[in-house]
């Protein structure tokens, strides 16, 4: 669920000088991705078997999966019009987002999407706000949807087999101050509205990895400047550390015969950090290496340095060590 990559195009052309026909490509992977999201959406309303359908004629069912898609879809548009509102007013050449749909393979119905830019980001400030107006956008919709999803969710016993959604310390403050206490061998069962903001924080996570082209990457070296290549080799290496820790949490009880869960579970419940330890090598490679494209000469001001620490204490407190698992 990357966010503002920067894609090149040839002769160093702005995106944004194409013919306006080129919106149409936009617009299509939009609405793929909102029927993908709808399709998930419908898929988790009760007494649904569109998980296991893919009926064509069963397309409109797809409608009662507004409560998770509707919700969903606006945390994402809120995050991309973040960066190209930014981009558009630091003068930045800036394609519209391209929304990724992934139907079936993603537990979300999408990896979110990316916005063009034709060059790296010269100025200092540009580099912070464009990098910051993405997640804290987001975030602005992301946390009354979760709010509003919690307090429509209720506390009860978890089923046999269940998908226990990463826990972070601003969402486990959210189910206390919207829920309340829960009682030990229980948990929320998630209102659909709930599962979407949910989605919202672990999308701003990722995307606020201080590593390379991130978001945190664009925030983190506009704070530290050089200093920030040696974090983000630390943070890399750190997400094989995460996918040893969640390999040994979950197979070591598997191996020791103490688990319920199969080994095939258990490995699966494993790879996220793995697949995005991978996801930061192709972005690196395609983008020209892993340290970040130095910016001309210029001092963040105060406020703006708030905005950067705002940002990296917001990735803390979203930060899930296993962000989602089978049980």
């Amino acid at each position: 669920m990357t966010d503002s990559q920067r894609l090149h195009r040839p002769h160093g052309r702005p995106l944004e000088d194409d013919e306006p026909a080129k919106y149409g490509l936009n617009l299509l992977l939009f609405v793929l991705t909102a029927i993908s999201v709808f399709w998930t959406g419908a898929a988790l309303m009760p007494g649904s078997t569109l998980a296991e359908s893919l009926d064509p004629r069963r397309l409109l069912e797809i409608w009662r999966g507004w409560p998770f898609a509707v919700p969903l879809l606006s945390i994402l548009i809120a995050h991309e019009s973040g960066h190209y509102i930014a981009a558009r007013l630091h003068g930045v050449p800036a394609s519209l987002p391209y929304f990724i749909p992934l139907p079936k393979l993603s537990p979300f119905g999408t990896m979110g999407a990316v916005i063009g830019m034709s060059g790296r980001i010269r100025s200092r400030i540009a580099l912070l706000d464009i990098g910051a107006a993405g997640p804290l956008a987001g975030m602005v919709v992301a946390l009354p949807v979760l709010a509003f999803g919690l307090s429509r969710s209720s506390v009860g016993p978890n089923p046999e087999h269940y998908i226990q959604e990463g826990q972070s310390l601003l969402y486990w403050f959210m189910k206390r101050v919207f829920v309340g206490p829960i009682p030990p061998g229980m948990d929320v069962q998630l209102h659909p509205t709930a599962d979407a903001g949910w989605v919202g924080l672990l999308v701003t996570m990722i995307n606020l990895l201080p590593w390379g082209q991130l978001d945190g990457g664009h925030v983190a070296y506009a704070l530290l400047g050089e200093r920030q290549h040696r974090v983000a080799r630390a943070v890399r290496g750190t997400l094989l550390l995460l996918f040893a820790y969640n390999l040994i949490k979950f197979c070591l009880p598997v191996l020791q015969h103490k688990g319920s869960l199969g080994l095939g579970f258990a490995l699966s419940n494993s790879f996220f950090w793995l697949i995005w330890y991978g996801v930061t090598g192709v972005v690196g490679y395609v983008s020209g290496g892993a340290d970040h494209p130095p910016f001309e000469p210029g001092e963040l001001g105060r406020g703006r340095r708030w905005v950067a620490w705002l940002c990296l204490v917001m990735f803390a407190l979203l930060f899930m060590p296993t962000p989602q698992a089978l049980y």
